[in-house]
């Protein structure tokens, strides 16, 4: 059983003893420290905090406890039922709430679940507001509301209607393009929420021909549920055998878009920012933002405009952070992950959807064709393995020093930009790695340069 405590929510295996997976009693406890933070944050006693799930097994069953636990802590709830991440991100600022918890463990098997916590904005909470949870939690600093002071339940399945409309009213959005397109697409929903959102969505969108593949939201991932290459051979297939134009995959939480070509090949989920800034920055001048791990075919797209780049550390709540300091017009993640500011600062791949329809229809080129206009670049993850007693800052140091006249970046671990390559180094928060990325203009260059650092930091740490 596993149990893993961030700032960004808690996550964790179902089942199990009390802290050791995420067992009831762990849902009660930090559900009701949120409740405790959200009230201060606003400076209020009633408060209203908007809830939504993705269709995981055990989705019913933490959405019950936590929406008890709120109620049972004074709160009024909205709760979206099945939902998405942007969804529940835009029902908090949709309905003026002061905050809101998404249960989704994102990407992870069907045994994990997870409550993701956002703020009175509808985004990720900051750091320093997420250890304030910890701490209330780890404390046990929180107490329930008297019968007479009960929190209120409202629930309300409007927002699939909402998010659909929320997206084809967004400007850079023309739906009549991708009508007169006569696009045929596929979709790959890992049978959860994406089922229920996306082939509406597709339809409102002007699209007659949707090709459903695992869009029955019953929580029984039929295939490893992260949206990479090598999950993805049914739907590849399907694309090949019925002549689609295009094919959507997307996580169990809809915030992550995969693209797969006519051809059946990957677009690549790199490139999914990559293609969709281009199209916005061709019509909106401005700035981009993505994480130190993804792609430079985003910088080299954003100076195509006449833009700045700017990187940020890992993880989401940085890249918007960052997003707003450089006043960014479209940023993300490497992962798939679409954060368009013009509609809200969250990941969403139905706002991904919207954009990329439109530059392919108004592209005239196949998906391939477009794939192949931007830059290529190639990257290799790898990871070594350290012994518990080594000090990880002391080699990431090591190896700043060792690099020390090439350009590096250390807001997040160690990144070092070669002229035409780079690598970035992370120490995982869990376990005794390092884990290395490095993006070259091939395969065989990225994992050269991968292999060469990890000779260095094993010369570095005497290993």
């Amino acid at each position: 059983m596993t149990l893993i405590k961030s700032i960004s929510g808690i996550r964790g295996t179902i089942g199990g003893k009390p802290g050791d997976g995420l067992s009831p009693l762990d849902i009660v406890k930090f559900t009701a420290a949120y409740a405790v933070w959200a009230k201060r944050n606003a400076h209020k006693e009633r408060i209203t905090v908007v809830v939504g799930r993705d269709a995981r097994m055990s989705g019913a069953m933490v959405d019950k406890i936590v929406v008890g636990t709120l109620i049972g802590s004074g709160i009024d709830v909205i709760n979206l039922g099945l939902s998405t991440t942007p969804t529940t991100e835009l029902a908090v600022t949709m309905e003026n709430a002061d905050g809101g918890i998404i249960l989704t463990a994102s990407h992870n098997p069907k045994q994990w679940n997870a409550l993701k916590l956002l703020n009175s904005k509808g985004e990720f909470l900051s750091a320093t507001d997420g250890e304030m949870i910890l701490k209330i939690a780890d404390a046990a600093d929180f107490s329930f509301a008297d019968v007479d002071y009960l929190g209120s339940l409202k629930e309300d399945d409007s927002y699939l209607q909402k998010h659909i409309d929320h997206v084809c009213a967004l400007d850079l959005v023309d739906v009549e393009a991708i009508r007169s397109a006569h696009l045929t697409v596929a979709l790959d929903c890992v049978n959860s929420t994406g089922g229920i959102y996306l082939p509406p969505l597709l339809k409102a969108l002007g699209v007659k021909n949707v090709i459903e593949l695992f869009c029955e939201p019953n929580g029984q991932f039929p295939h490893n549920p992260e949206p990479l290459p090598e999950n993805l051979t049914e739907i590849s297939a399907l694309i090949k055998d019925k002549k689609a134009d295009v094919g959507f995959v997307v996580d169990p939480d809809v915030d992550r878009l995969a693209i797969v070509n006519e051809d059946g090949s990957m677009f690549g989920e790199e490139y999914t920012l990559v293609a969709v800034s281009d199209y916005v920055l061709s019509q909106t001048k401005g700035n981009t933002v993505s994480n130190l791990s993804s792609t430079r075919a985003l910088r080299d797209v954003t100076q195509k405009h006449g833009g700045s780049y700017s990187a940020a550390a890992v993880g989401e709540v940085n890249v918007v952070s960052k997003m707003k300091e450089t006043h960014a017009v479209i940023g993300g993640e490497g992962n798939g992950g679409i954060i368009y500011p013009a509609s809200h600062y969250g990941r969403d791949a139905l706002v991904g959807i919207g954009l990329f329809l439109t530059l392919l229809a108004k592209s005239g080129k196949s998906c391939s064709q477009l794939r192949a206009s931007y830059p290529s670049y190639f990257i290799s993850k790898n990871k070594i393995q350290l012994t518990p007693e080594l000090d990880v800052d002391k080699i990431l140091a090591a190896m700043k020093a060792k690099y020390s006249h090439e350009q590096v970046n250390d807001i997040d671990g160690v990144k070092i930009d070669f002229p035409d390559r780079w690598v970035h180094l992370r120490k995982s928060n869990t376990e005794p790695i390092i884990r290395i990325y490095s993006e070259a203009s091939s395969d065989a260059e990225a994992d050269e340069l991968a292999q060469k650092i990890i000779a260095d930091i094993k010369e570095v740490a005497g290993i």
